[in-house]
């Protein structure tokens, strides 16, 4: 493999396990509009795409965009409220980051998250967790005019570090993920312990991980990483 030198992540679902805040946060938005609660792999499928996708897929149908605003503002209230409740890191994954930050003998490794959670929230969680400097750099789903798929934040990323796409590896656990860096010419890794969903019939990964310490194989083999 190409010397990896920048490891892009995704955040839920790859870093942390934040399905059980996610949907109490969805559910307690419903209740507020007097609206039946959702199970939770329902609203876990529509995590991915950013909290106000998130909201509108939660309200359905008929929703207006006066009723998508007011909810999104209570969700995204009870969530920075409650969002480490019941959120935990996947196992090694504090371990691992601390491994790859290290970088190797030809230099350093840097470490970056991009995510469609908004950035402010995002930079919370990564804070309150003590993984904040471990990375370069930190971007949420509000910090450009476009979400993933779209490359404009995997492209930023690469040109704050310095680093060519064919260096490079963004990490997820969903089809947006790896769309994302097909489409900034990086390599892909997806997850398959997350909740979100790869499409490996139409976008396989280059790589498949079913648990975060892997990454260290991956990115490391025949040592020339």
């Amino acid at each position: 493999m190409t010397d990896i030198r920048l490891v892009v992540f995704d955040l839920d679902g790859t870093l942390i396990d934040s399905k059980t805040d996610l949907v109490l946060s969805v559910n307690a938005t419903l209740e507020n509009l007097g609206r039946k609660t959702l199970d939770t792999e329902t609203i876990s499928s529509y995590v991915g795409q950013g909290s106000q996708v998130l909201i509108q897929k939660a309200l359905g149908m008929g929703c207006t965009p006066e009723e998508v605003a007011m909810s999104l503002e209570f969700f995204m209230g009870h969530y920075r409220e409650h969002k480490l409740d019941n959120t935990v890191l996947y196992e090694g994954v504090r371990e691992t980051l601390k491994h790859l930050a290290k970088g190797n003998h030809r230099g350093e490794r840097a470490l970056a998250v991009l995510t469609n959670k908004p950035e402010r929230v995002s930079r919370e969680i990564i804070q309150e967790l003590d993984l904040m400097t471990l990375f370069r750099c930190v971007y949420g789903g509000n910090s450009f005019e476009k979400k993933k798929p779209d490359p404009a934040g995997l492209r930023t990323i690469l040109d704050e570090t310095g680093v060519a796409p064919a260096e490079a590896m963004i990490v997820g656990d969903s089809d947006i993920d790896v769309r994302t860096g097909v489409a900034a010419g990086t390599r892909t890794c997806g997850v398959t312990y997350g909740f979100g969903k790869l499409d490996l019939d139409a976008n396989p990964p280059d790589v498949l991980v079913s648990s975060f310490g892997e990454l260290v194989a991956v990115i490391e083999q025949d040592g020339t990483a």
